[in-house]
């Protein structure tokens, strides 16, 4: 796995450059951008982890960080003073967090919190991914909740989401709810078939209905297996890992 740190803030100053030394001593790469989301999204891709140091706070920035932290499953060290701690997680929830360093900033531990990270997200990425698609977000939060101290869980609440997603990452499984309103999941199982790159993973419908006929047409659609909304955590597991088992995956 790449050790890559992008370093946020709003100018390039002699901390930022000490801090970027630092790590490149630790044998971790960092790249430096500005706050502007624009500038972000330059170089997004090429990290591991975001290192936001706050002097200032930007709202849309903030916002954007979240985002990109609940579709690529990435997380963020925020450096600052409590103040601006307590005002950033305003836009970007403490879930998305991975550590806060208070300044002045005591080098040593912010190195050894980063590279215990990549130490433990070596094993992270060794899980198998699961991408959940839904409209629904608390319910996609149970769901990664119950899974997520044995695979590495994605979400995305929509198709079009999703597929920007599958873009950039990859998927061993797809679990994808049949009823959403805007772009239900039949369509869009018809739009992950049309895309090479994505057609062969396999995708579980998530269900509300369990009557006969629903069912029936769910299966219709020739998904790899669906799962009832209703289901418990232990069950879903059970099925999650014999699916995993049984092929190979």
């Amino acid at each position: 796995m790449q050790k890559k740190v992008q370093i946020i803030s709003s100018n390039e100053t002699f901390m930022v450059k000490g801090l970027m030394m630092k790590l490149k001593s630790a044998g971790i790469e960092s790249i430096f951008t500005s706050d502007k989301v624009e500038d972000i999204k330059t170089q997004e891709m090429n990290a591991e982890l975001f290192v936001y140091y706050l002097d200032e706070i930007v709202p849309k920035t903030l916002i954007y960080l979240k985002d990109l932290c609940l579709e690529s499953h990435r997380l963020v060290i925020i450096i600052g003073n409590p103040v601006e701690y307590e005002e950033a997680i305003k836009y970007l929830p403490e879930s998305h967090v991975h550590a806060f360093f208070e300044r002045p900033l005591q080098m040593d531990d912010f190195i050894e919190n980063v590279t215990k990270f990549f130490s433990d997200e070596f094993v992270e990425h060794s899980k198998k991914s699961i991408l959940i698609v839904d409209d629904d977000v608390s319910y996609m939060r149970m769901i990664r909740d119950w899974l997520r101290d044995d695979y590495r869980v994605s979400m995305a609440n929509s198709g079009i989401q999703a597929i920007t997603w599958l873009a950039k990452n990859k998927a061993d499984l797809i679990l994808l709810d049949y009823e959403m309103p805007v772009t239900p999941g039949p369509k869009v199982l018809e739009m992950f078939k049309s895309d090479m790159s994505i057609k062969d993973i396999p995708v579980m419908f998530l269900t509300s209905k369990g009557d006969k006929a629903s069912i029936v047409r769910v299966l219709a659609l020739k998904p790899t297996d669906y799962i009832l909304k209703t289901i418990d955590r232990q069950s879903l597991h059970i099925k999650i890992d014999n699916y995993f088992m049984m092929n190979g995956i």
